[in-house]
């Protein structure tokens, strides 16, 4: 349930008053904070929940060169919380468009996942986005706040609604991704099957 999975303030909130309490901008695009949230909050059980405990073949094996294995992901994802995400929404709050945001290093999982086990990091994981999201509702965003803008350095001006939806939708990626890198360790041993397999003829949307 929702509530496992967040800070003491919010552990009291059922989804319907956590819809509720947070505000939501309501647009063409489709956005919600507390859609998002509930998104947000329940990748590191499902993250957990499909990979603690596998063996290696299924979790340190990738799709061949220069792509990710499904620990690579996780550490990918722990960068993110550390350097994208709640950052970013920091510099909009302070700075708007004036600072643009710092680049995001994609690969610093490599380099910064060295010598730690999965479990390790699935725990970094759910830890540093509890933590995030217990900031995020910190922050009392009202309406109007979801339309500041910040600068990307290569997308250039974005929001900040459009930023916190990303952030879900970055989560629905890797988890797509790791379907993929997962599948493709049994490619050859379904035999004849493939051509019934989607996840097996999915070219790839990601690293």
């Amino acid at each position: 349930m929702i509530r496992d999975f967040m800070e003491p303030s919010l552990n009291r909130l059922s989804p319907k008053r956590l819809d509720m309490h947070l505000p939501m901008m309501e647009s063409l695009t489709g956005f919600g904070l507390a859609e998002a949230l509930a998104l947000l909050i329940r990748t590191p059980a499902t993250l957990s929940a499909l990979l603690r405990g596998l063996p290696d073949m299924w979790v340190r094996r990738n799709e061949g060169r220069d792509t990710w294995s499904a620990f690579d992901i996780v550490g990918h994802l722990i960068v993110g919380e550390r350097t994208d995400w709640m950052p970013r929404l920091r510099i909009i709050l302070d700075k708007g468009e004036a600072r643009q945001f710092d680049p995001f290093d994609r690969l610093a999982q490599f380099d910064e996942s060295q010598g730690k086990s999965l479990d390790q990091l699935l725990d970094d994981f759910a830890r540093l986005r509890r933590e995030n999201l217990a900031a995020l509702q910190t922050l009392n965003l009202q309406h109007e706040d979801w339309t500041r803008r910040g600068k990307h350095p290569s997308l250039g001006v974005v929001t900040l609604s459009e930023l916190v939806a990303t952030w879900a939708v970055h989560d629905l990626t890797h988890i797509h991704q790791l379907s993929r890198v997962m599948a493709h360790q049994y490619r050859n041993a379904v035999g004849p099957w493939s051509a019934y397999l989607g996840v097996l003829q999915c070219a790839g949307h990601s690293a």
